[in-house]
């Protein structure tokens, strides 16, 4: 499932997120990944321990947790701390696929089943830079506002193209889903569409709260807590 979430960021927390930007400490993408990746990496990262990058990632991640439609589709049970990165001048990230375990600590892993884009420049700010998606369906191109994020699995074949004119920022993290499940998910995240759709035209209450039991059910079944 590839979904797009629209306004994430509020307009202030998108000027607070932009204007630390501009003083964090930024280093070479490719310190970030392993040997093949590293061939096809072409960016900026915001350096791990500036203490910006820990107030800024703190802010998104609450953003995107407060948000009904990421944690309906997410289910999340961990979110890897929000990374920043910048492509200007021709920057790209070829062809790649995510890793699949993701440390977050000494101690601490988080599997990544989803992984999520919060765009923070608009889009005419830029050329080129558009995330490209593949999956069974061909590839799409997504270029979003800022503020807006874009969720898909972790699994997909993905790329950044080359940013040829402008500066891309954006955000970008992982998620450990309560529901491991891709089709799990999906059916559940499309139950929970239709509950709310039927609650909006005030279909029969007595259906609705069957079909809610329903969810919760299957949720209590799959969910790995």
């Amino acid at each position: 499932m590839l979904l797009h979430i629209p306004g994430v960021l509020t307009a202030d927390e998108l000027q607070a997120i932009r204007h630390g930007l501009e003083s964090a400490t930024w280093t070479d993408g490719r310190q970030t990944v392993g040997v093949q990746g590293a061939q096809v990496k072409r960016n900026l990262q915001v350096d791990a321990n500036d203490p910006i990058r820990a107030e800024l990632a703190a802010l998104v991640e609450s953003a995107v947790r407060r948000h009904p439609l990421f944690f309906a589709a997410a289910l999340p049970l961990r979110i890897l701390t929000p990374r920043f990165n910048c492509y200007q001048q021709g920057g790209t990230y070829g062809m790649h696929v995510d890793g699949a375990v993701m440390q977050v600590d000494a101690q601490t892993h988080l599997r990544s089943d989803l992984s999520c884009t919060v765009f923070l420049s608009e889009p005419e700010s830029y050329a080129g830079g558009e995330l490209v998606i593949r999956d069974t369906y061909g590839e799409h191109d997504v270029k979003l506002a800022a503020g807006d994020a874009i969720l898909y699995p972790s699994g997909s074949l993905h790329q950044v193209t080359p940013v040829t004119q402008g500066q891309r920022l954006a955000a970008f993290f992982w998620v450990q889903s309560m529901v491991r499940d891709h089709q799990q998910r999906t059916m559940l995240f499309e139950m929970d569409a239709a509950i709310q759709s039927l609650r909006v035209s005030n279909a029969d209450e007595d259906a609705i709260v069957q079909l809610t039991g329903v969810y919760h059910n299957l949720l209590r079944q799959w969910a790995e807590v």
